[in-house]
């Protein structure tokens, strides 16, 4: 399943305005929201949050893909952000992250789920599409780069 098939335009936020953890997670919350507005905001955070207490999903490289379960979900939902400044997210090279997938999946949605991840992480692990996200101009760059660079993988 390519990104650009879960990720709506609406779910990109490439203006994260957060200093923590935590507030990322709310904001990437709120982007998802913003097209999948049945979702429990607290659920989705408490979620995320009892994630991230297993071990931070920055995976280095500026780069974090916060992921959870939900039950009652029938699809995967994705959004995005952006952090001009970057944020500390415990990443496994100690640098802050500025680029964030968001995944949400059904409880029951384990391929799936692991692919879209590594689908993401493929994606990011070219330092230019790394760069290309961070200097794109606003949702609507952002969203073309990544449907280009999905042509590719």
């Amino acid at each position: 399943m390519k990104l650009t098939e879960l990720l709506n335009p609406e779910a990109i936020n490439p203006e994260l305005k957060a200093a923590s953890k935590n507030d990322v997670l709310v904001e990437l919350t709120d982007a998802l929201l913003r097209v999948e507005p049945g979702l429990n905001r607290d659920e989705v955070v408490d979620v995320l949050k009892e994630r991230e207490r297993l071990g931070s999903t920055g995976i280095g490289d500026g780069v974090a893909i916060p992921h959870g379960k939900l039950k009652h979900l029938d699809k995967l939902l994705l959004s995005f952000g952006r952090s001009r400044s970057g944020v500390d997210f415990d990443s496994m090279d100690g640098q802050p992250a500025r680029l964030f997938f968001l995944l949400v999946a059904p409880e029951d949605s384990v391929g799936v789920h692991l692919k879209t991840l590594a689908r993401i992480s493929k994606l990011l692990k070219n330092a230019e599409v790394r760069q290309s996200l961070i200097d794109a101009e606003d949702a609507g760059a952002i969203y073309d780069i990544i449907a280009r660079q999905e042509e590719q993988l």
